[in-house]
C-alpha cells in the first residue's frame, strides 16, 4: 500500500500564471498574421456549422473546437524539436501569479505531492516549470509521429471534466492522500477542485 501523504494540485493559467500560455505561444510559433488569420478562420468555421446545424453536439465545446483547428493549421508537419525559439519568448513572457507560486513552494516544503494540471500543451509547458520543485506535469499531449508533429491532441483537450478525470487517475494511482488542496479559475476548474478536500479558487 502506498504511504498516506498530502496532496496540492495547480491548474497553471490563470492561476499559477497571469494570463492563458496557449495563445502567445501560438503567436511565438507562427506570427501574428497567421495566427489571428487562422484564429478568425476557427471562429467563422465554427459559425457556419452552428447556424446549419444547431443541434451539433460535436461542436457544443467553443473552446476546444477552435482550439483543435488552431492547433492542427499552427502546428502539423512541423518538427517537435524546432519551437525552441517560440518557447524562450514564452519564458520571458511567462508572469507568474506570485501568491500562488509562493503556495506551491510552501506546499512542496511541507512534504506535498505537487501535480500541475493544464489544458496547455507538453511541447512547452515543462521548460516554463523547470524552475519549480519536483512535481507530476498532467496537461494537452500533442501527437508526434517520426518527430513530426501531427496537430491532434493525442489524448483529448485536457481542460474541464477531461483535466478532472486525467487528474482522478492520479490520484487513485498514487493515493490515499491524508489531506489535499486545489488551486484553481472559476468555473473551468470546478470539476478537478472537487477531487480535493480543500479547494481554493484562485481570482
Amino acid at each position: 500500500m502506498n504511504e498516506v501523504h498530502s496532496l496540492a494540485v495547480f491548474d497553471f493559467d490563470d492561476t499559477l500564471i497571469e494570463g492563458d500560455s496557449l495563445w502567445p505561444f501560438l503567436v511565438y510559433a507562427a506570427g501574428w498574421p497567421r495566427a489571428l488569420l487562422t484564429l478568425g478562420t476557427a471562429l467563422l468555421c465554427f459559425a457556419v456549422r452552428r447556424f446549419k446545424d444547431k443541434n451539433d453536439l460535436a461542436i457544443a465545446d467553443f473552446r476546444t473546437f477552435v482550439k483543435e483547428r488552431l492547433l492542427q493549421r499552427l502546428l502539423a508537419s512541423r518538427r517537435a524539436d524546432s519551437f525552441g525559439p517560440a518557447i524562450e519568448k514564452l519564458r520571458r513572457w511567462r508572469c507568474w501569479n506570485e501568491t500562488v507560486r509562493k503556495t506551491l513552494l510552501e506546499r512542496a516544503g511541507e512534504g506535498c505531492a505537487i501535480v500541475i494540471a493544464s489544458g496547455g500543451l507538453d511541447i512547452y509547458l515543462p521548460a516554463l516549470l523547470a524552475d519549480l520543485p519536483p512535481h507530476t506535469l498532467i496537461c494537452t499531449k500533442m501527437e508526434i509521429r517520426g518527430g513530426i508533429l501531427t496537430g491532434v491532441m493525442e489524448s483529448g483537450n485536457c481542460v474541464r471534466a477531461t483535466k478532472a478525470e486525467c487528474v482522478k487517475a492520479w490520484i487513485a494511482e498514487h493515493g490515499p492522500f491524508s489531506a489535499s488542496w486545489g488551486y484553481g479559475n472559476f468555473p473551468h476548474d470546478l470539476p478537478m477542485l472537487k477531487l480535493v478536500e480543500r479547494r481554493i479558487i484562485v481570482s
